[in-house]
């Protein structure tokens, strides 16, 4: 059987692997070894995309030494764009959530505010911002995003009276 390194309970690109259920992900949840596994490959994935886990308890990221290399290639290759799409999904099934809002903010501010991923912007507005489970934390990024946003009246992922009230 194929093996995925981040699974889900949905299927993928690849059409012979089978998707997890809901009994998977719990007996996955509680070993100590399947997760801390999960954890070494979270950070090589991560090390490919030029980003470093600076904190294990709460998933804060930052940009690795060889970020503008890795950043090259996350900008010419948009399949990478998919992996990521789908190791936030697999943060999540893997209660993980507060590394999705880390991931998510890290890429938000790549694209809108440092703007050195123009190319991730798209998937991170469309598809990353939505992997993220806790509604609160959702609504914050998305009102980051806005604020960030240029021009602001082209926003199109949040209501404007919504996003103009928010906090």
């Amino acid at each position: 059987l194929p093996f995925r390194l981040f699974p889900l309970r949905e299927r993928g690109m690849n059409w012979r692997a089978k998707p997890l259920t809901c009994q998977e992900i719990q007996a996955f949840r509680k070993s100590k070894e399947v997760m801390d596994r999960f954890i070494r490959a979270y950070k090589l994935m991560l090390g490919f995309y030029g980003i470093n886990l600076v904190n294990e308890e709460t998933g804060e990221l930052e940009r690795a030494e060889n970020w503008r290399e890795r950043f090259e290639n996350l900008n010419r290759f948009s399949h990478n764009n998919l992996r990521i799409t789908r190791i936030l999904k697999c943060l999540g099934e893997m209660g993980y959530e507060d590394y999705q809002v880390h991931l998510v903010k890290f890429f938000l501010t790549e694209t809108l505010v440092e703007e050195t991923l123009p190319n991730v912007k798209r998937s991170a507005l469309d598809y990353f911002l939505f992997t993220v489970r806790s509604k609160e934390k959702r609504r914050e990024l998305v009102h980051y995003a806005w604020q960030h946003f240029t021009p602001q009246s082209s926003f199109v992922w949040g209501p404007r009276d919504k996003l103009l009230r928010y906090r």
